[in-house]
């Protein structure tokens, strides 16, 4: 089966902020040597691959191109001796976890939805809210099996066997946006837990300061640390919620003990289509954001939580993207070095001021960067906040931050980034011009693109 028989007709898609859109026609390779095959007929700046399209902007989209899906590429295979998992690039975490939480393991970093796949979990080397004591989802990959630009199978890893010039493959892969090639199949570690439960602590903070400190103090106590912050409130208070992996003499006095590896993955509920119009604006958020915080306690210790309710709790409302409204949103996140913090209430009183309704603003704490030439993590502060894209002026104050942020030795996350210049990325991943050259080794034919890639000028 030729490049051309796959070929379908285009179709429109977007990053998951349904702000930038692209027309695409798409392939499902069967096989390593249909990909093989396909890739070798490819021309220039052709193609990308693409997981659960959850990325926020345009990383995985490529206007008038071809994307590569690897619905194709699900397979599992579980060593419970090692402690470690091969699967296809095409699977997703929550179909991994269906397989892995009843045999008692957990991935080692998750990002905040389970809806991503691996291959895109490793393009982007996805965070959750234990960097700070666990690094990346590429600190924890051992082997990489890369399709590159010249259809070749390439097996990056680590190994002591492995030359220079193969190591550094694995890391310009690591974090490289699916331009290096494509991911067919990836080892990686897991950690092992007793239950499917987190027991959870919750503390309340009138003022960012005092939220800060006490998710410093957290990081020495807890696996994983999360703050929410109110950012239409003038002390910018918030929420800060840690947790820990439930053990079995934790559970004793739960009910359900005779399940402790239960796991589900469901959806609550879909967004209404009366409410894809937009129903997030200052005054909703004001109210839903009050509401939240003075309902929680000042401190509730020892909950349990399931890992659904931990990790991805967006993840319980299907198309929760589409609440802002048709042109809908940006998600706005970067980190900043400690020596920086200020930055963080900085940005929040910037976009406060101009009336940015965010419902979801999240801190968390990051711990040193891996050997990744564009990871996004590195040792400080990060904050998301979502904007809608309603508002006036928006480009021009985010215009503003970025110098600023930039100026603070911080940078911004590709993987949630729509709009910042080619200027700014190449201040802030001083590291891009080493993996350009990476990347050529890879892709002599410049095969791989996308509207990313396009727009920072990645090439």
């Amino acid at each position: 089966m030729n490049f051309e028989e796959k070929k379908i007709d285009r179709k429109s898609i977007s990053g998951w902020g349904c702000n930038l859109h692209a027309k695409i026609s798409e392939i499902n390779p069967i096989s390593i040597k249909d990909l093989q095959n396909s890739i070798i007929n490819f021309n220039e700046s052709s193609v990308i691959s693409r997981g659960a399209g959850r990325s926020y902007g345009d990383a995985a989209l490529l206007n008038n191109g071809l994307i590569i899906f690897l619905k194709a590429f699900d397979h599992i295979d579980l060593n419970v001796k090692k402690k470690r998992v091969k699967v296809g690039g095409g699977v997703s975490i929550d179909n991994l976890l269906k397989i892995i939480i009843p045999k008692g393991f957990f991935i080692p970093v998750s990002p905040g939805t389970r809806f991503v796949t691996v291959g895109g979990a490793i393009a982007s080397d996805v965070h959750g809210k234990n960097h700070y004591l666990n690094g990346s989802f590429g600190n924890h990959v051992i082997e990489i099996k890369l399709v590159d630009g010249l259809g070749q199978l390439r097996t990056l890893s680590l190994n002591k066997d492995q030359n220079k010039e193969a190591r550094n493959q694995f890391w310009a892969t690591i974090g490289g946006m699916g331009l290096t090639g494509v991911v067919v199949e990836a080892t990686f570690s897991l950690i092992p837990i007793q239950t499917s439960k987190i027991i959870v602590d919750t503390f309340r903070y009138k003022d960012l300061d005092n939220l800060m400190d006490g998710m410093i103090q957290a990081q020495k106590k807890y696996q994983y640390c999360v703050a929410w912050v109110d950012s239409l409130n003038q002390k910018n208070r918030g929420i800060l919620t840690c947790g820990n992996h439930a053990t079995l003499e934790n559970m004793k006095t739960k009910k359900n003990l005779e399940e402790p590896l239960k796991y589900e993955s469901k959806s609550i509920a879909s967004v209404p289509k009366i409410f894809h119009n937009g129903v997030l604006n200052k005054y909703t958020v004001a109210a839903f954001n009050k509401f939240l915080y003075r309902k929680t306690p000042k401190i509730k210790r020892e909950s349990f939580q399931s890992m659904e309710a931990f990790f991805y709790p967006l993840d319980g409302i299907k198309n929760w993207n589409k609440l802002y409204g048709k042109r809908g949103f940006l998600q706005y996140q970067f980190v900043v070095p400690d020596r920086s913090s200020q930055v963080i209430l900085e940005s929040l009183e910037i976009l406060r001021k101009i009336g940015v309704p965010s419902f979801l603003t999240v801190l968390k704490r990051f711990g040193p960067c891996n050997s990744s030439f564009l990871s996004f993590p590195q040792k400080g502060w990060t904050l998301a906040i979502d904007i809608p894209l309603t508002l006036p002026n928006i480009e021009l104050t985010l215009l503003k931050l970025d110098l600023k942020i930039a100026k603070a030795g911080g940078k911004i996350y590709l993987a949630k980034d729509s709009r910042q210049s080619s200027e700014i990325f190449y201040k802030t991943y001083p590291r891009i011009k080493d993996w350009k050259l990476i990347r050529d080794s890879l892709d002599p034919n410049n095969i791989f693109c996308s509207d990313l890639a396009k727009r920072l000028g990645m090439f």
